[in-house]
C-alpha cells in the first residue's frame, strides 16, 4: 500500500524564487523570460501556464515526468545560481505559485506562475545598470537580453528596466539589483598587521607597476599611435 501526504490547501498562493533570463520579441512588442534549464527553449511570459516540455498529454506537473515550472523556497539559493558563468546575465524572479504543485524539500514544481518582481543584477562592467541590452543569443523570434548601464550600450538593441516591465505587461515590477561587488581586499580593515600590509602594499606597487608598463609603451608609440623619431 503506497502512502500519500494530505493534500494542501493554503489560504494563500505560495510564494518562491527562481532565475530566468528576460527575452525581448523580435518585433520589440513583447517582453518575457526563458528558463535556464528544461523547457529554457520555450519563453514565458509574467503570467504563464507550464506544459510537458517532452510533448506528452498530461497535465503538468505530472509526477513521473520533470514537466512544470520549478522554484526554490529560499531567496539566496536562487542567488547563488547566478555565480555560475552561464548564469551570470539572469536576473532573479520572485513568483507567485499557482494551480497545482508538488512540493520538494527546496521548493516546488508547479502549473502555473505570475512573476511578481524581476531583480536585474549589475552591468558586466560593475556599474548599476540601467536597462536589458542584447546579449548576443536568443531563440527563435526572441531575443536574449542582460544588464548593461548605459555607457556599455553601444548601439546595441535595448529597453529600460521601466520599458522592459511596461512590455510584459501583467503589474511586473522590474529593479536593478546594486552594483557588483567590491572585490576582497582593496579595501584594508582596521587591525591588520605587518605581514597582511605587507601584501596589501605588493599588490598596489604591482598595479602601479603595470600601469607605468603602458604609460611607456604610448609614450614610444608618440601621442599619433606611430613610432616616435
Amino acid at each position: 500500500m503506497r502512502l500519500r501526504l494530505p493534500e494542501e490547501r493554503p489560504a494563500e498562493p505560495p510564494t518562491g524564487y527562481k532565475i530566468a533570463h528576460p527575452v525581448l520579441s523580435q518585433d520589440g512588442t513583447r517582453a518575457g523570460f526563458t528558463g535556464v534549464s528544461l523547457g529554457g527553449a520555450l519563453p514565458y511570459g509574467v503570467l504563464a501556464d507550464a506544459s510537458c516540455v517532452y510533448g506528452l498529454r498530461h497535465r503538468a506537473p505530472n509526477r513521473r515526468c520533470d514537466c512544470g515550472f520549478h522554484c526554490v523556497h529560499d531567496r539566496a539559493a536562487a542567488e547563488a545560481l547566478l555565480c555560475t558563468a552561464e548564469h551570470r546575465t539572469a536576473v532573479l524572479l520572485d513568483v507567485l505559485v499557482l494551480g497545482r504543485y508538488l512540493r520538494f524539500e527546496l521548493g516546488f514544481r508547479y502549473a502555473r506562475q505570475r512573476v511578481r518582481t524581476a531583480t536585474v543584477g549589475a552591468c558586466a562592467c560593475g556599474t548599476v545598470a540601467a536597462a536589458l541590452a542584447d546579449a548576443g543569443w536568443g531563440r527563435p523570434g526572441w531575443r536574449a537580453l542582460a544588464p548593461s548601464c548605459a555607457a556599455c550600450l553601444r548601439g546595441r538593441t535595448a529597453v529600460s528596466l521601466a520599458g522592459f516591465a511596461r512590455l510584459a505587461g501583467e503589474g511586473l515590477r522590474v529593479i536593478a539589483g546594486p552594483a557588483g561587488p567590491v572585490v576582497a581586499g582593496l579595501d584594508a580593515p582596521e587591525g591588520l598587521g605587518v605581514p597582511e600590509l605587507a601584501a596589501e602594499a605588493a599588490l598596489l606597487q604591482a598595479r602601479l607597476d603595470w600601469f607605468q608598463s603602458q604609460l611607456a609603451r604610448l609614450g614610444e608609440r608618440g601621442p599619433d599611435g606611430g613610432p616616435q623619431g
